[in-house]
């Protein structure tokens, strides 16, 4: 395939898009931060819902829902970074992503916007001075004032902590 002719959807996966080519993040905070996931992996976003605890799991892996019959693990991603434990309320969302073949739900605070980035934007993750295991990051996405850390959501799932959840 020409690259000139690649579309944000065919770039390789977990990679910032090529120079020129802009793609799409849905954007959330957890607590000050502002995180961005690749739009193509969203399946829906849904309010909390009351998840059935999974014995031996993980502390971030809140349970899981039943979602039109498909069991769906439940991550929170504020234990899952070690952040600050905080009471769930009306803004608490849950976004229903598709990621390796597989519907997995994460916790967040609450969701913000859907932004376009350009590769230009987008710089290399530090490796210091993030709770976020620079292993799940993208880069960090800049727009204005705003700075967002794109997470590679295919690495942060596939964790050997998600492995509970494998169909055999």
């Amino acid at each position: 395939m020409n690259p000139q002719n690649q579309t944000a959807s065919e770039t390789k996966a977990g990679a910032p898009p090529p120079e020129g080519i802009a793609s799409e993040y849905l954007t959330f905070t957890l607590g000050s931060e502002e995180y961005g996931v690749d739009i193509l992996k969203v399946q829906e976003i849904r309010g909390y819902d009351t998840v059935t605890r999974i014995p031996g799991a993980p502390d971030f892996i809140k349970g899981v829902i039943n979602l039109r019959g498909t069991i769906v693990p439940v991550v929170d991603l504020r234990l899952k970074f070690q952040l600050a434990d905080v009471a769930y309320n009306e803004f608490t969302v849950m976004i229903v992503l598709n990621v390796l073949d597989r519907v997995v739900g994460i916790v967040v605070d609450g969701v913000s916007d859907v932004i376009q980035l350009a590769a230009e934007q987008i710089r290399p993750a530090p490796e210091f001075g993030s709770t976020v295991n620079a292993h799940h990051i993208i880069g960090l996405g800049t727009i204005d004032e705003r700075m967002l850390i794109l997470l590679d959501i295919e690495k942060l799932v596939s964790d050997r902590d998600l492995q509970l959840f494998e169909v055999h």
